[in-house]
């Protein structure tokens, strides 16, 4: 008989954690802020196709082809300047007669970019000059360094007969596609990493607002512990980031991004979940109040990322490697241990939350 009652009680506890989570997440709906990142990212997934082009300039100006860009050059050296642009796709030179008419011109929008190059003891010297502050300059200074590259390029090769060894032969040229580079380690990791964070910061909230409002004695009235409804606002966060990873990925495929070892991605992402969860409550139950514990898990979540390259491999790295199907063994390993830390760090919460004097609250 005792045993069929602690089974009852056990099933109902399990319940109530459910129950719990079912609540916070419902809640969910009535935060605009978290509905609109999820929009926002629910857009960049299901329309990434057409996304990465745009954002691929950002992130690489050198892959927009920017044809007509007229560089004004000047100085003594103007020859080896329309001769390395001569090699540049999309530049156009304009030689001017010293460099105070060169400026002129730039001031007048006749040129787009200014090169002054001078001959000093054997060295070429150049000054450049470009639009102030706009996206234009960095169009200009993307061209211009491709140009300098070639120039520099040319002087090595005409005065290869003046070294006294031979100089090192070049590999061959590859092609590469910056789209690729940009999908697998900017969009893929930031698609993947942003749930994570924000399941940490609805967790904040779902435990600092029970307080405030002292809502969380009214979940105490039933017969759940502290544990349990920390369980259950723990599964409802933790659960979200791994579904959405899923979702994603599938968008991501449904637009011809793909995506391998989806199992390892979704345990990753569903380990730093709890990982930040966990981080969340924990802060929440300390100070008991939300904005204090939400900007404590801004700045030290946001450092800890960022103190992670000191790891053999990022995540952001290990993420990138599994999608594009290169991982290697540190990148297992670390999966891994980003999923034993989250186990740890889990049963360390609750054995946390066992010894908290309820009274406090």
């Amino acid at each position: 008989m005792p045993d069929q009652e602690s089974g009852s009680s056990d099933s109902f506890l399990g319940d109530s954690r459910l129950t719990i989570a079912k609540r916070d997440v419902a809640s969910l709906s009535r935060e605009k802020t978290i509905i609109l990142a999820l929009v926002i990212q629910l857009f960049i997934a299901a329309f990434s196709s057409f996304l990465v082009v745009g954002l691929t300039s950002l992130y690489d100006p050198g892959s927009v082809e920017a044809s007509g860009i007229d560089i004004g050059v000047s100085g003594d050296a103007t020859a080896e300047l329309e001769d390395a642009a001569a090699a540049v796709d999309g530049v156009e030179v304009t030689p001017y007669a010293d460099r105070a008419e060169a400026m002129a011109g730039f001031q007048a929008r006749t040129v787009r970019g200014l090169v002054h190059a001078e001959t000093v003891g054997g060295e070429i010297r150049v000054t450049a000059t470009v639009p102030e502050g706009s996206i234009e300059s960095t169009l200009v200074v993307v061209q211009l360094r491709s140009v300098l590259e070639e120039l520099e390029r040319t002087e090595r090769i005409d005065r290869s007969d003046f070294l006294d060894a031979p100089p090192v032969t070049l590999p061959a040229e590859t092609s590469s596609s910056p789209y690729f580079g940009f999908t697998y380690t900017v969009l893929v990791p930031l698609l993947l990493f942003l749930p994570p964070f924000i399941s940490g910061s609805i967790a904040v909230d779902a435990i600092t607002e029970e307080i405030e409002r002292g809502t969380l004695e009214l979940l105490r009235v039933a017969p759940v512990s502290l544990v349990d409804i920390v369980d259950g606002k723990a599964l409802g966060m933790a659960i979200l980031a791994p579904l959405q990873a899923i979702l994603w990925i599938v968008l991501l495929g449904a637009n011809g991004i793909a995506i391998r070892n989806v199992p390892a991605l979704v345990l990753l992402v569903a380990a730093t979940a709890v990982l930040v969860v966990v981080f969340g409550i924990v802060l929440g139950l300390l100070t008991g109040k939300r904005q204090q514990a939400q900007l404590l898990y801004s700045v030290l979540v946001l450092g800890a990322f960022g103190a992670l390259a000191l790891l053999p491999e990022h995540l952001a790295t290990v993420a990138a490697k599994l999608a594009v199907g290169s991982a290697t063994t540190v990148t297992i390993a670390t999966v891994a241990g980003v999923t034993l830390s989250a186990v740890v760090g889990y049963a360390a919460m609750r054995r946390y939350v066992t010894r908290i004097d309820t009274e406090r609250y």
